[in-house]
């Protein structure tokens, strides 16, 4: 089974925090936090639909710039999600250039920040000048974005300043059989990703769908019983991320919440638990803090990142430590444990 997500950690576990995640059947791609982008291929953001930001300390927003840089001419809507007081973060980077020349780009930005009972939102369009024009409120009840490929949820987190987690989960995965499919002279093609848009979709069985083979020849059959001839159904991939958070009470039961079951937790281990209590004071986990989060959400593997450059040299401690607490897979971003 090909996973619907494909992860890829921009810069290591020393840098600054960044998750690519490649939807797979869509070519299209999402950001979690906007460290340095310097490394990330301009063919992979130009590929970015949507940016969810944890906060905007510099290590965490700093990528802003080169992102837009790099989608300024394109025809396109770029979305941005953050806590409170982000519309105002992204305005001022903008009200820091001159915009005299671009009149003609057609890029619009959409920019929503997450109160704990609201989602506020700005669209600045470059053609504008990005000038800003407030959105509609709406009501925040834990889901971000919602389309039939998967949903992203959030969840407030206490880092002396308000701090977003996320989850993004497929509520489930569309097996094509491909020995069935030749067995019944079926062909690979285009068609496929329709019929599972479909499905996604949750058309009826009756709708139709075209299969055309090389050559010219087409007929068509119904969703349903292509469903019964050549798909499974399994369930679905999640991934949740979770960085800068004060090890509490309220800031863990939000964590668990959200990450249950978890096929993966990226997770921040700014500190060694020997430095527990400087962890506590910068709101900040610690490697075994993660373990034990990752424990209490029974997620499958734990990946740790943005360890503090005090620790160089030390990554197997990060890894011991956590393990112990978890009992399950730890991974560091460039390398991996079983």
């Amino acid at each position: 089974m090909k996973p619907t997500f494909q992860m890829q950690w921009v810069n290591g576990p020393w840098g600054d925090p960044a998750l690519l995640v490649r939807i797979r059947w869509a070519r299209r791609a999402l950001l979690f936090d906007l460290g340095s982008m310097a490394t990330v291929p301009s063919g992979d953001l130009l590929r970015v639909s949507e940016v969810f930001v944890s906060h905007t300390h510099l290590d965490h927003f700093v990528g802003f710039d080169h992102l837009l840089r790099t989608v300024l001419g394109r025809d396109r809507i770029l979305s941005l999600f953050g806590p409170p007081g982000i519309i105002g973060n992204v305005e001022g980077k903008l009200r820091g250039y001159t915009w005299n020349l671009v009149q003609g780009y057609p890029l619009r930005l959409e920019v929503f920040e997450v109160d704990p009972d609201w989602i506020r939102g700005a669209h600045f369009a470059c053609k504008e000048a990005f000038r800003r024009q407030d959105l509609a409120a709406r009501p925040f009840t834990g889901e971000l974005w919602d389309e039939p490929g998967f949903r992203i949820r959030a969840a407030h987190l206490d880092h002396q300043i308000p701090c977003l987690a996320f989850a993004i989960e497929e509520p489930f995965h569309i097996n094509i059989d491909k020995e069935r499919l030749a067995g019944l002279d079926l062909p690979v093609g285009p068609w496929l990703a329709e019929l599972k848009a479909k499905i996604r979709a949750g058309v009826g069985d009756e709708t139709q769908i075209p299969v055309g083979w090389p050559g010219g020849r087409t007929e068509t059959f119904s969703l349903g019983e292509l469903k019964g001839a050549i798909i499974s159904v399994t369930p679905g991939q999640k991934m949740a991320y979770v960085t800068d958070a004060l090890y509490s009470p309220e800031n863990v039961a939000r964590l668990v919440t959200l990450a249950k079951g978890a096929d993966a937790l990226y997770c921040e281990a700014a500190y060694l638990d020997r430095h527990a209590s400087l962890a506590a004071e910068r709101f900040h986990l610690t490697a075994r803090q993660a373990g034990l989060i990752a424990r209490q959400a029974e997620v499958r593997r734990l990946v740790l990142f943005h360890f503090s450059p005090r620790y160089q040299g030390e990554t197997e401690a990060f890894h011991r430590e956590a393990r112990e607490a978890f009992g399950g897979w730890v991974t560091v971003p460039g390398g991996h444990w079983d």
